[in-house]
């Protein structure tokens, strides 16, 4: 069974967490995993509660299982990278932020995670409305980019910041993946 080393990318909504899933798995020639509260959101709409957070987390695991297997499926036994767009590092945030506390199960997860590198993504890209976003204000915006980011600093797996826009973004998080593909 060849390696599969899991990149994140994680941050504040409207952050080009899932654009920038979809283009390094392109860039890469592989495979990556949804945010699957989107989902869920989308069919059972935005009036969610505590333990609708708790379901969410249990799907994101569940989808990310899926295509870990997928990737595992596939021929050769060279290493494989998997972009996952959202943890439970941003179950966790979520859950804090909107309800002040977190399932237990998520803080079990996020002790189990493996993960080889967090992509942050930075509030330098203008808020995009959709029907499931909820801060359009830069300062809550700002506000949990920092949650994100001292979270990280207090962890123990390698992150960076990914800015700026288009090519420039894709560039910074490539050059990321690259240092990880040479350890």
């Amino acid at each position: 069974m060849q390696e599969i080393k899991k990149v994140v990318a994680i941050g504040p909504e409207s952050t080009g967490k899932s654009t920038l899933c979809q283009q390094l798995a392109a860039h890469y020639n592989t495979l990556w995993c949804p945010e699957y509260a989107r989902e869920y959101l989308l069919k059972f709409g935005t009036d969610y509660s505590f333990d609708d957070l708790l379901t969410i987390a249990k799907g994101q695991l569940a989808l990310e299982s899926e295509y870990t297997k997928k990737l595992q499926s596939l021929p050769g036994n060279e290493p494989r990278i998997l972009f996952v767009d959202t943890d439970m590092y941003v179950m966790k945030v979520w859950c804090d932020v909107v309800f002040g506390k977190c399932h237990q199960f998520i803080l079990d997860k996020i002790e189990e995670q493996k993960t080889s590198l967090y992509l942050l993504c930075n509030v330098d890209l203008p808020w995009t409305k959709d029907e499931l976003r909820e801060y359009p204000d830069f300062e809550t915006r700002e506000k949990l980019y920092h949650i994100y980011k001292d979270i990280l600093t207090n962890q123990p797996v390698p992150w960076v910041v990914v800015s700026g826009v288009n090519d420039v973004r894709l560039k910074m998080a490539v050059g990321a993946v690259g240092n990880l593909r040479t350890i």
